[in-house]
């Protein structure tokens, strides 16, 4: 399992080469990569704060969830911290288990969580000057399927 909170950009390739691959326990694995996204228009980068140490924990925590709930095989969860321009990844999720069902399902939960409780504070910045990103109730309600 990896769990790595980085200001440093990630090469998905490289992280996916071998991810999952000589297990004979694995017949499944799913992966995600979150690129910064302008909804706006206006936005020219977004900054994202966290607390070393306690995001990690608390991602960690969340791994185990999912590693226990699905009986996952390996996970890998990058999340980027820092000022990301729009186009970078921010972010990627992998799984691997037995079966699909499995791998997908837990990826979409780790996603979800990162999404919305994993502790990072986000602030776009713009020509107007920058704003705290609110949360948003689609994503709030995307956990109560879990």
């Amino acid at each position: 399992m990896k769990v790595s909170v980085q200001a440093e950009p990630f090469d998905l390739g490289a992280e996916l080469a071998d991810f999952g691959t000589g297990r004979a326990d694995v017949g499944a694995v799913v992966s995600f990569t979150g690129i910064v996204r302008d909804d706006t228009g206006a936005m020219e980068a977004l900054e994202l704060e966290h607390y070393p140490g306690m995001t990690e924990r608390a991602i960690a925590g969340i791994v185990d969830q999912a590693v226990e709930r699905w009986n996952l095989s390996d996970v890998t969860v990058i999340h980027r911290h820092g000022r990301l321009g729009v186009g970078e990844q921010i972010m990627m999720v992998a799984t691997a288990a037995r079966h699909r069902v499995a791998a997908f399902e837990a990826a979409e939960f780790l996603m979800d969580y990162l999404k919305s409780r994993a502790p990072f504070w986000k602030k776009e910045h713009g020509p107007e000057g920058t704003s705290w990103v609110a949360a948003k109730d689609e994503d709030e309600d995307a956990l109560k399927r879990w």
